[in-house]
């Protein structure tokens, strides 16, 4: 599967008193990787959500801090899609600083597809799935 990688800068805001990113702040770079992720494939989540009822939802984390970033460093995170099931999906992501190779933090995040209305989990509609699988960037 290829990989997609989004940019994202280290702000005050999100450091402690140490300058260093607070663990929980890598999930919320995560987060805004997969979420460019899934809009250059061509898939807006309030679109998905209206034209086919299906939402996708956090199942499970795991995660590794390896490395601390710091304020303002300048990192990348990527989104690789490493597992599909009929409705559920799982991704790599590492977070790494611009200039270097070594991973900061690494996560396997599960995701599952659930239905919009009911929150039951539901089949992944064919035309995701393709995309998801071919990681057709538009």
């Amino acid at each position: 599967m290829k990989e997609f990688s989004w940019p994202v800068r280290v702000y005050y805001e999100d450091t402690d008193a140490g300058n260093v990113v607070y663990y929980a702040n890598y999930l919320k770079f995560m987060e805004r990787a997969r979420s460019e992720w899934l809009r250059s494939l061509g898939f807006e989540q309030d679109e998905l959500r209206q034209q086919y009822a299906v939402l996708f939802a956090v199942r499970a984390v795991q995660i590794e801090y390896l490395q601390p970033a710091r304020f303002n460093d300048a990192l990348t995170v990527s989104v690789r899609l490493s597992e599909m099931g009929r409705a559920s999906l799982a991704v790599t992501q590492s977070i790494r600083r611009v200039s270097e190779v070594d991973a900061l933090c690494t996560g396997i995040i599960r995701i599952v597809s659930v239905n919009a209305g009911t929150f039951k989990p539901m089949a992944i509609p064919m035309s995701i799935m393709q995309k998801l699988q071919h990681g057709e960037i538009v």
